[in-house]
């Protein structure tokens, strides 16, 4: 009896936890955390690129690639921008990138701070960037 009313205490409890989050979570998906997917239209043109760095050359290329950052997103035509190193590889890093096509994406390339980053590369990455060339998919009626 006593452990039968303590389970009914904590799934009462529980429950009365949980609505709050629940209805949070609502409001959240439209105005907060993951509101910004929808800005994300299917069919955008989306990156993701590799370069690896040459054996004792790893800390150069991030200290010359690290800047992008903050040049790509301030880019009006960057939806998405991240700049990831492989943490059991340091120097071998992937971008991920989104534009909302393909010609926003050449313009970026184009930018004279992307070029000069690319003529660094010679001398510091192992091989060029192989680069994936993506769609965004989204699920139907989005």
């Amino acid at each position: 009896m006593i452990t039968t009313l303590r389970l009914q205490a904590s799934a009462i409890l529980l429950g009365g936890l949980l609505a709050g989050p629940v209805l949070q979570t609502d409001a959240l998906a439209q105005e907060g955390p993951g509101q910004g997917y929808a800005k994300i239209a299917s069919g955008a043109y989306s990156v993701v690129a590799e370069v690896r760095a040459k054996p004792g050359k790893e800390a150069e290329l991030r200290a010359v690639t690290l800047p992008l950052i903050d040049l790509v997103r301030s880019d009006p035509a960057n939806i998405v921008y991240f700049l990831q190193e492989n943490r059991e590889t340091p120097g071998h890093f992937i971008f991920y990138e989104i534009f909302a096509n393909e010609a926003d994406f050449e313009a970026h390339n184009a930018m004279p701070y992307v070029k000069e980053w690319f003529a660094k590369l010679p001398e510091l990455a192992d091989g060029g960037v192989k680069v994936m060339r993506m769609q965004i998919l989204a699920p139907a009626g989005d």
